[in-house]
């Protein structure tokens, strides 16, 4: 079946895609998930730790969220979008009540990319300005306002000129921001944690600095949540670790619970003014929609009842410790251990290194990936609700790897 499926995807999906796939030992077609397990066709099982890139935190089919979304498909799959929404307006609630500060209103949609968007349209039209400034290395989407507010000019360029008004500052920078933002700027828009850039953390206090940049001008701060929300650092949100309360929160990703795609934008009530008399300004045919907010109502039940941000937070710091003692028995292969929570990177001395370790952890039956935007960096994101003992096996493939390795290359 292998075969037939990477032919199908060189003929009629993207041949480049599934060159790139070949090169890196996955052209294998999964099966079945479970948990932390991912199974394929031939048998092999894996333990995932790209999570879908932070979809994934309460595992492959959570029982919960699989009979919530189950339970609401034999009643209303998709809206008719003219009546009320029962589990939307339960959705909306429920994120009023979890998310930080005075955040009360919710736009529902398909992605995070989507998400992004409406948040940078409901800035311009909350402040009449038209100026964002975003971070270099920051990753928010590839639709065209997305990627306009995207620092990385390998997925820009292709697609220049983007949308005018986007200005792009090194991330952690908080006395260059302040320089740029302005009476003009109607947002300034930052991941918590740069994902796709290596799992950049900010320096200590960044993000109350911006917070304050944004309070003295005027600006609004939409926080771009879509990967670290909802547990994936230890906090039920990264801007909770250092008090902040955005203007506007993007999620998607976990918020579908694994089972279906949804993305929503959660903001402060006084910059919904305007659309009190046009509430028809920006809309989805199928954001929120039953099935996906069914899967979402679930979601944040389960991240409360089960305290999956605490979870997050000790096996997080277990991985961490169990890496770093690697980076110290292994000198010469990993450059740094770096992360928060169950969103972890590790940079290699070496691209080549790093493609090889990939590699070898793919075979020892550890599904890992490369940052978007650092080839350098493999990404360490597993469900929030991965078992101790598979930690430690994740940790004893990385250093069978990194024995590999230092063979292959000869470094001692």
């Amino acid at each position: 079946m292998n075969d037939r499926v990477i032919e199908q995807y060189e003929q009629f999906i993207n041949p480049g895609l599934a060159r790139l796939l070949r090169v890196m030992g996955l052209a294998h077609v999964e099966d079945e998930a479970h948990g932390s397990r991912v199974r394929t066709t031939d048998g092999t099982t894996y333990i995932d730790c790209v999570g879908g890139y932070g979809t994934f935190s309460f595992g492959h089919r959570n029982q919960r969220i699989l009979e919530a979304v189950t339970a609401q498909l034999h009643r209303m799959p998709l809206a008719s979008k003219v009546l009320l929404s029962k589990p939307m307006a339960d959705l909306a609630e429920k994120l009023a009540k979890i998310t930080p500060g005075d955040l009360q209103y919710s736009f529902f949609c398909n992605s995070g990319a989507e998400a992004v968007e409406a948040a940078l349209k409901l800035a311009r039209l909350a402040t009449g300005r038209t100026k964002i400034v975003a971070a270099l290395g920051g990753f928010h989407g590839k639709t065209f306002g997305a990627l306009s507010a995207s620092g990385n000019e390998m997925y820009r360029d292709p697609f220049q000129p983007l949308l005018d008004g986007f200005l792009h500052v090194p991330f952690g920078d908080a006395d260059l921001l302040g320089q740029l933002v302005d009476q003009e700027t109607a947002a300034v828009i930052l991941e918590p944690v740069q994902g796709e850039a290596g799992v950049v953390l900010p320096p200590p206090g960044y993000l109350q600095q911006v917070r304050d940049v944004c309070d003295a001008t005027g600006a609004l701060l939409i926080a771009d949540e879509v990967q670290t929300g909802l547990g994936r650092t230890g906090k039920r949100f990264a801007v909770q670790h250092e008090g902040v309360v955005p203007d506007i929160l993007c999620l998607a990703k976990a918020l579908g619970g694994g089972v279906m795609p949804i993305g929503a934008v959660v903001a402060r009530p006084h910059l919904y003014a305007k659309y009190e008399s046009a509430p028809l300004l920006h809309t989805s045919t199928f954001g929120g929609n039953p099935l996906a907010c069914a899967a979402a109502n679930a979601a944040i039940d389960v991240l409360v009842s089960d305290r999956l941000e605490e979870q997050a937070a000790w096996k997080g710091e277990f991985l961490l410790t169990k890496l770093r003692s690697l980076q110290e028995r292994y000198p010469g292969t990993i450059q740094e251990v770096r992360g928060i929570g169950l969103l972890i990177g590790l940079e290699f001395t070496s691209d080549a290194l790093g493609g090889l370790i990939l590699s070898e952890m793919i075979g020892g039956g550890v599904l890992t990936a490369f940052a978007l935007n650092n080839l350098s960096v493999t990404r360490i994101e597993p469900p929030l609700t991965i078992e101790q003992h598979e930690l430690e096996r994740v940790v004893s493939v990385l250093e069978a790897a990194l024995q590999a390795g230092q063979q292959q290359l000869h470094i001692s």
